[in-house]
Formats: C-alpha cells, sequence, structure tokens
C-alpha cells in the first residue's frame, strides 16, 4: 500500500505528493518514525517550534492511518 506523510500545522500543509509503498500499517509507522529522525536532522533552523505540527500518515484514499505529534517526536 501507498502512504504518504504530511505535515500539518493549523491551516498550514506541507502535503507529501509522492509517498512511499509499504507492507503493512507497522511498516507505515516505522517509516513514519525514520522520516521525523531526518527531518530532525535536516530542518534545523528552519522551524524553532515544533509545538502545533503533526506528522498526519495517510493512505492513498486520503484516509488518515496515524498521526504523532512534533513536539514530543522531535524533542
Amino acid at each position: 500500500m501507498r502512504c504518504y506523510f504530511h505535515l500539518v500545522h493549523d491551516h498550514d500543509e506541507l502535503i507529501d505528493d509522492e509517498g512511499v509503498e509499504v507492507s503493512d500499517f507497522e511498516d507505515a509507522k516505522a517509516q513514519a518514525m525514520m522520516a521525523m529522525t531526518e527531518l530532525q536532522r535536516e530542518a534545523r533552523g528552519i522551524v524553532e517550534d515544533w509545538s502545533g505540527w503533526q506528522l498526519n500518515v495517510v493512505n492513498a484514499e486520503g484516509y488518515l492511518l496515524w498521526s504523532v505529534p512534533l513536539s514530543l517526536a522531535l524533542h
């Protein structure tokens, strides 16, 4: 299944239009955690405060599969 990882904050969205192919829900969660680790490493200085931001994992039909607040995951 294909999953997309969108960064969302209030009315702001950074949409993942490529997505990644995963084998199941657990694989999607693992990919999301890797993406957050990479984001933490690369995004220093781009966004100082991640509070209010979340990473939404959605499937190809746009259904929310999992969501995690970035303020908890990136600190």
